[in-house]
This record gives structure tokens, sequence and C-alpha cells, in this order.
């Protein structure tokens, strides 16, 4: 992995020439790519590898711990302070659904959302891409393709070949 570079950056001036880009970069084994474009490009999230994320399990992971935390606490409070309402018996599981059910929900989701600006690196107020001076135009008309350089097919001159056979604009290098 070279440290002193994020990767290497191309910049198409169409989206046919950028979705041929990232075909092309698909075949050569390329697994870390970052695209950024003017507008959603639906084919572009066909032709990328797909990310797996363990936000799913953090969240799951979390739902159960709250869930069976305000279950406990509930079970917990009649132990300790039995008070007999209408005979029913005091650990009587079903007036504990609502509770366990909310906090279940609002552990898993408070955990998704912190899991998810964990994992994302937020916030993060600069971005390696932002010090090419190119990048302003990915808002307006202009399609950029970076491959990493934690790829493990990344070398600059594998990475600048591979790029110069799907013809951009130009191709740069960016620094960490």
């Amino acid at each position: 992995m070279n440290r002193d570079a994020y990767g290497t950056m191309a910049a198409f001036a169409s989206e046919e020439a950028f979705l041929g880009a990232l075909r092309s970069l698909r075949d050569a084994g390329y697994r870390r790519v970052d695209t950024f474009t003017p507008y959603a490009v639906e084919e572009a999230e066909r032709l990328l590898p797909p990310v797996r994320t363990p936000i799913p399990w953090i969240m799951l992971a979390a739902g159960i711990l709250g869930g069976g935390g305000a279950f406990f606490m509930q079970w917990y409070a009649c132990r300790d302070y039995p008070l007999n309402v209408g005979g029913k018996p005091l650990d009587s599981w079903p007036a504990f659904v609502p509770v366990t059910f909310e906090l279940t929900v609002l552990s898993a989701a408070l955990a998704g959302v912190a899991g998810f600006l964990w994992l994302a690196g937020f916030p993060r107020l600069d971005h390696p891409a932002f010090s090419d001076g190119r990048f302003r135009r990915a808002s307006q008309d202009r399609f950029f393709v970076c491959i990493r350089s934690d790829d493990p097919r990344y070398s600059r001159e594998s990475a600048r070949d591979a790029f110069r056979a799907t013809e951009p604009e130009s191709v740069e290098e960016v620094p960490a």
C-alpha cells in the first residue's frame, strides 16, 4: 500500500466514457474504486463491486441488548418493588412488551446511526480528492474515478495504464 498517495484519479467528460472506464477497471480486477459524479448514475452501482457492511450486525446486537436490558429492568423492578395490581402475577410478561419493543427499536436505531458515522469516518471535513483542482467540477459536469492506493492491484504505473486505455480527459495522482 502506498502511504504517500490516496490513489490515482481520472476525469471524464461524459457518462458513457465514465461507464466505459468502470467496466474496464472491473475487468482489470480493481476492487477499491471511488466514483464522484454530478448526478446519480444507476449503472455505476452495478459496475462497482458490492460493499459489505457490518451495520446490520451492529443493529441486531444493539437491539437484542436493548430489548433484553429493558425486559430485565422491568422484571427486576417487579421483584424489588412488588405491587399487586388487579390480581396479576408480579412478573406478567405481557405488560413488559411495549417498553421492551420500544427500547429494542431505539437502541438498534441509535447503534445504526452511531455505527454508520463511525464506519464512514465522520465527521470528515476534508477528503484527499479535494486537493485536486479539477475536483470542483465533480458537482457540475465531470465524472471522476479514483483507484485507491489500498487496492491490492494498485501501483502508480498500472493505474495510469488502466486509465489511459479508457481515454480520460486527465489522469492525476491524488496525495494522501
